[in-house]
């Protein structure tokens, strides 16, 4: 009884969750990932480390879950329109042009340190890369089921590569951050054409 107990009331509310990740977040933008402690999460959050590290296990996992669920909108593979054009508009359109600039930046702090940091790529690869892949060949396969896509179209693998490419390139090339507007035209001048999929 007392052991069922205690591990009740050591389970995080959802809110509480969301608070400790919120913070995480902010304090990446702050400083970095490499300059983000522990120590400086606990203090924010009013945590014990020690709950924390039972939590989360270390550093690059938090991060990477707070990511995961800072992630704006619904799933993608929720999203259902009716085709791919459809599908793919309502993704970008579930973020404002802040939020696509924040999580840009966040995301371009972090390519920075994570093929340096093994246990980050890990956790990066698990907890972000995976599930957005999977998500994306969910609605990829509902465009081929539908018709819009050839089965077999070879540049079905490389649609998330396309889309880390326009966040990439906006600010390299054009010095400028992405936006919904440039975002919606990339995938009406580049996705789409690449997967045969009309955009008249």
């Amino acid at each position: 009884m007392t052991e069922t107990a205690t591990v009740r009331r050591s389970r995080l509310t959802p809110e509480r969750e969301a608070e400790l990740y919120a913070a995480v977040l902010d304090l990446l933008r702050e400083v970095g990932y490499d300059a983000l402690t522990m120590d400086a999460v606990a203090a924010r959050t009013r945590s014990s480390k020690a709950t924390l590290y039972r939590q989360w296990g270390g550093k690059a996992e938090l991060v990477a879950k707070a990511l995961r669920a800072n992630k704006p909108g619904p799933d993608l593979a929720t999203v259902d329109t009716g085709s791919l054009r459809g599908d793919l508009h309502a993704m970008i359109r579930s973020q404002d042009d802040c939020a696509i600039e924040q999580n840009s930046a966040l995301m371009r702090g972090l390519a920075m340190v994570i093929h340096g940091n093994p246990d980050l790529l890990k956790a990066f690869r698990e907890l972000i890369i995976e599930p957005e892949l999977l998500e994306l060949r969910r609605v990829l396969q509902r465009a081929v089921d539908r018709g819009e896509v050839r089965e077999g179209n070879p540049a079905v693998d490389y649609v998330l590569h396309m889309f880390v490419g326009a966040f990439v390139a906006r600010g390299m090339i054009d010095e400028l951050p992405p936006t919904q507007a440039f975002l919606t035209s990339y995938i009406d001048a580049v996705v789409l054409p690449a997967l045969g999929v009309p955009t008249d």
